[in-house]
């Protein structure tokens, strides 16, 4: 066996189901999971009508590549969405969700056969692929601690220059997943001067995007690279997908965008590991893609939910309204001595409500400690009132804090 899988670490969701085991909730309340980022919004219905309309092809094997109008559904929505203007022959690719072509793209882009080790960069919280990406490329893992007084900003200057000259991929995530930040164009220069002077590829994951609560939507890598004079997308790929923009994530459908040849070397790489997107999911994509009324009705959706449930948790927890993502990432009341899987815990079983520790998704360094340690994630994926309902529950059990911990 490939001797790398051993160095896996459990995912969030498993560590949380060995956290409550043995743990009944209290039955006076119904269940609320805020645990799991899984949109719930309906999925709409000319989506599934475009999927259920194209079932003959699957009597085809489909091309690695995507047809030309799947791709210019591609460079049509960068163009709608950014301004921007890609070849949908060398630009864009399909991709079987964002989730497979982030581990897929470490593949691609690592030689594990330099010497030292190559470095894989994330920022700290992270989206755990980003790690068994870079573990099973053979690269080893670094994490840069995200900063809350710079709104969650990651921490790019303290890493070391010796490391930086190791480093062959960074991933990035913006809206970041658990943060809900956004990178700015500042933020992005110093990311570019850093992959011009050492060489490494950047992976923006920006399947967030397209939920916001300001007026100004989140600026792309593929945006600042062109308002930066980078129009050719240098060692820059963007990985976007509809499972949240569009309420599909079981379509599994999504694309990637930039470095005409970082897509060529990644065409070839998924050519061999059969990557390829259904036809009837590729027609159901085109008809998303080319959509927006769905995803502005989306994000009012998110929109009011935010509103309703932000004040109510702000009195109690370390929590703000988010730039993006329908995430919040609150901190824990002190009596809870950082200890956010007792708070995940002990809330799940006085009042049947689910959230994530912090600490599952960050990782501790030697440079600094765990970022997640006294923080929980709270997804608001379900319908308004539940989320309205488990943020009223979170509040009676932090009133009742510390008498509360069990």
């Amino acid at each position: 066996m490939n001797p790398l899988l051993s160095r896996l670490q459990p995912y969030p969701f498993e560590r949380l189901k060995q956290l409550f085991a043995g743990v009944t909730p209290n039955p006076e309340f119904p269940a609320i999971s805020l645990g799991i980022g899984e949109p719930k919004h309906a999925t709409p219905g000319f989506i599934k009508d475009a999927l259920s309309a194209n079932l003959g092809a699957l009597a085809a094997y489909p091309a690695t590549a995507g047809d030309l109008s799947l791709r210019t559904a591609f460079t049509d929505w960068l163009k709608t969405r950014y301004s921007l203007a890609l070849d949908p022959a060398t630009q864009v690719l399909p991709v079987n969700g964002s989730r497979e072509a982030l581990f897929s793209l470490a593949q691609t882009v690592v030689d594990p056969t330099a010497s030292p080790q190559p470095v894989v960069m994330s920022p700290n919280p992270f989206y755990q692929i980003y790690e068994g990406a870079a573990l099973l490329s053979g690269a080893m893992p670094y994490y840069v601690a995200s900063v809350p007084a710079r709104n969650f900003a990651v921490a790019w200057d303290s890493v070391p220059e010796a490391v930086w000259a190791r480093t062959q991929l960074v991933f990035v995530c913006s809206p970041g997943n658990p943060t809900g930040a956004v990178m700015s164009l500042d933020e992005w220069k110093r990311l570019f001067d850093l992959s011009d002077r050492h060489g490494f590829v950047i992976a923006a994951d920006e399947c967030y995007s397209e939920i916001y609560f300001r007026d100004e939507p989140p600026l792309s890598g593929l945006e600042a690279s062109v308002k930066l004079g980078r129009p050719d997308f240098r060692n820059l790929i963007a990985l976007t997908s509809l499972s949240k923009r569009s309420n599909v994530p079981g379509l599994r459908s999504g694309f990637v965008a930039g470095d005409a040849a970082i897509i060529k070397k990644f065409l070839l790489y998924r050519t061999y590991h059969g990557s390829a997107m259904s036809g009837a999911v590729a027609a159901a994509s085109i008809a998303a893609w080319g959509d927006e009324s769905h995803v502005v009705d989306n994000r009012a959706q998110y929109r009011a939910k935010f509103a309703a449930v932000t004040p109510l948790l702000e009195p109690v927890l370390d929590v703000r309204l988010p730039d993006a993502s329908f995430y919040l990432w609150a901190g824990i009341p002190e009596v809870w001595a950082g200890d956010d899987e007792a708070f995940a815990r002990a809330l799940y079983a006085q009042y049947n409500v689910t959230v994530l520790p912090g600490s599952y998704l960050a990782r501790d360094t030697a440079h600094s400690a765990n970022p997640g340690r006294g923080r929980i994630r709270m997804a608001l994926v379900a319908e308004t009132a539940e989320c309205v309902e488990a943020a009223e529950r979170i509040v009676r059990f932090v009133q009742s804090s510390p008498q509360g911990r069990g």
